[in-house]
C-alpha cells in the first residue's frame, strides 16, 4: 500500500515538475525576443564602447532596465567579439570587431579596403582649445549643470559641448573621461548624415530623390515609393519604433543580419506619401539604395563623407549584411559631428568645393504639409524648426533653426541666421523633455549674443 502511494505521489510530482518546466520553457521562448533585444544592445555597447570609444566602462551606457541586473558580458582574448547573455546562460549574442566597427551576430569577411581619412584633414582637429568669453563660458557650464547638484548633473549627463560660430570653434567643454578625441555615438543623428550622404550621391547623378522602383520584389505599389519619401519618413511602409517585445525596430536592430531586406518585407499600411511616421527602418532602407547606386557596401559613407570632409574618427557600423546601419550607429568626435554641422550649415560647400547640389540643405530641412504626421517638424532627415503650418517648434529660437536628433540627448543645432552649430552629446535616458536637457536654452543664449 506504501508502495502504491509512494508511486502515486512520484508520479503526481513528476507531472508537476513536467508542467513546470513546460511553462518555463515557454515563458523564456515568448520572452526571448526582448531578450534578445537586451542581450544584443549589451553586446553591441560593449564592443563599441571599448574598441571605438577606447573606453573601459560600457555599463555607463546601458539604460535603466530592469534586465541589466541579470546581463553578463565576457570578451575574446584578442578583443574581436563581444558577447552577453542574461545570467550567463540565456539569450547569448555576440558583437564582433573590425575595421568597419562592430556588427552583431556574425564576423564580416569580404569587405574589401576601405578609404582611409588622414587624421587632422578636419579643419577643426589643429585648432587649439578656445578660450571662450565669460558670457558663452556661462551659457556652456549651464548646459552642464553647474549649478546642479552631483545627483542632477548625473540625471543630465552631459559629455560634451562644441560651439562653432562664424566658421570658427569658439568653446567646448567635456565630462571627466571624455576629451575631444572620444569618439561617442549619435544614434538617430546619424540620420541627418545620412541625409548629407544621400546629398553626395544625388550630386555625383547616381540617384534622383523623384526615383521610385527602388526594390526588384517591390511589384505592388510598394514601387511607387520614392528616394525622397524614403529620407522624409513617408513611404507608407508598417513600422513600429517603440523598443518592445516584438516590435520592427527591435527586430530589425537585434535579430536581422540584414536590416534593408526586413525593412522592405513589410507590407504597406498607408499609400505612399500621405502619411509621415518615424522609422529608422526608412533610413537603413534609404542607404541600401545608395548602396546599390554606387556598388560600395561598408565603404559607403567613408568615400562619400567622411574622406571629403577630413572625419577621421568617424566610424558608420554595418550590419551583417555589410550594410552601415544609417538609422543609429555612427560614432566621431565632438568636433567631427561639428563638422557634419558646419558643412550643413555652408549648404555643402567645403574647402571651396561644392558637394552638395544647392539648396539641398533648404530642400531637406523644410518640413512639408503631409496628410498625416506623427512628427511634426521632421523633414528630410533633419527636424526643423518652422514646422509646416509656419508655426515654431521653439519659439525662443530662431525660425531658421534646424537640429539633428539622437536617442539620449545627442542634438546638432544648425543656426543660419546666427552663423552658429552647436553640439550636445551625452548619457540622458531620464530627460524627457528639451527643456530638461538643456541644450535649447544653450543654442537661445548663444544665437542671441551679439558676434565679435
Amino acid at each position: 500500500m506504501r508502495s502504491r502511494r509512494r508511486r502515486i505521489v512520484l508520479r503526481v510530482l513528476g507531472g508537476l515538475l513536467a508542467l513546470v518546466l513546460v511553462a518555463l520553457v515557454g515563458g523564456y521562448l515568448y520572452a526571448k525576443p526582448l531578450l534578445l533585444t537586451g542581450t544584443g544592445y549589451a553586446a553591441h555597447n560593449d564592443c563599441a564602447v571599448r574598441a571605438i570609444a577606447g573606453r573601459s566602462d560600457p555599463r555607463a551606457d546601458l539604460p535603466p532596465n530592469p534586465l541589466v541586473p541579470y546581463l553578463r558580458s565576457s570578451q575574446a582574448a584578442d578583443n574581436s567579439s563581444y558577447s552577453a547573455t542574461v545570467l550567463g546562460v540565456l539569450a547569448g549574442q555576440t558583437a564582433y570587431y573590425g575595421d568597419a566597427g562592430c556588427t552583431l551576430g556574425t564576423p564580416l569577411t569580404g569587405t574589401g579596403p576601405l578609404t582611409q581619412v588622414p587624421v587632422g584633414a578636419n579643419p577643426f582637429d589643429a585648432v587649439a582649445v578656445p578660450a571662450p568669453s565669460s558670457a558663452v563660458a556661462a551659457a556652456v557650464a549651464k548646459a552642464f549643470g553647474d549649478d546642479l547638484t552631483p545627483f542632477e548633473q548625473d540625471l543630465l549627463g552631459t559629455r560634451a559641448v562644441v560651439v562653432v560660430q562664424g566658421g570658427k570653434l569658439v568653446a567646448e567643454r567635456y565630462a571627466p573621461g571624455f576629451t575631444a578625441a572620444t569618439p561617442q555615438l549619435g544614434w538617430s543623428m546619424a540620420k541627418s548624415a545620412a541625409s548629407l550622404l544621400t546629398g553626395r550621391v544625388v550630386k555625383e547623378g547616381k540617384v534622383a530623390v523623384t526615383d521610385a522602383g527602388l526594390r526588384p520584389e517591390w511589384t505592388d505599389d510598394r514601387s511607387k515609393i520614392t528616394v525622397d519619401q524614403l529620407m522624409r519618413m513617408t513611404s507608407g511602409l508598417t513600422w513600429n519604433e517603440d523598443y518592445d517585445l516584438g516590435t520592427a525596430i527591435t527586430a530589425m536592430l537585434y535579430l536581422e543580419p540584414d536590416m534593408a531586406k526586413f525593412v522592405a518585407s513589410q507590407p504597406l499600411a498607408h499609400a505612399p506619401g500621405t502619411y509621415q511616421q518615424y522609422s529608422s527602418g526608412s533610413t537603413n532602407l534609404l542607404c541600401s539604395v545608395l548602396r546599390q547606386r554606387t556598388g560600395l557596401g561598408v565603404d559607403l559613407p567613408r568615400r562619400e563623407l567622411f574622406a571629403p570632409l577630413g572625419l577621421s574618427s568617424a566610424v558608420w557600423e554595418p550590419d551583417g549584411s555589410g550594410l552601415p546601419v544609417c538609422s543609429s550607429y555612427l560614432w566621431a568626435t565632438p568636433r567631427d559631428w561639428a563638422a557634419l554641422g558646419q558643412f550643413a550649415l555652408q549648404d555643402g560647400v567645403w574647402g571651396g568645393q561644392r558637394l552638395l547640389p544647392e539648396g539641398w540643405m533648404a530642400a531637406t530641412t523644410r518640413s512639408d504639409a503631409v496628410a498625416t504626421t506623427e512628427d511634426p517638424g521632421y523633414a528630410a532627415g533633419w527636424w526643423a524648426n518652422r514646422l509646416a503650418d509656419g508655426t515654431l517648434d521653439q519659439p525662443t529660437l530662431p525660425a531658421d533653426t534646424y537640429r539633428a536628433n539622437g536617442h539620449d540627448g545627442q542634438r546638432i543645432y544648425v543656426v543660419p541666421s546666427a552663423d552658429l552649430v552647436v553640439v550636445r552629446l551625452g548619457f540622458s535616458p531620464s530627460i524627457k523633455t528639451p527643456e530638461q536637457l538643456r541644450v535649447v536654452d544653450l543654442v537661445a543664449t548663444l544665437a542671441g549674443m551679439p558676434r565679435a
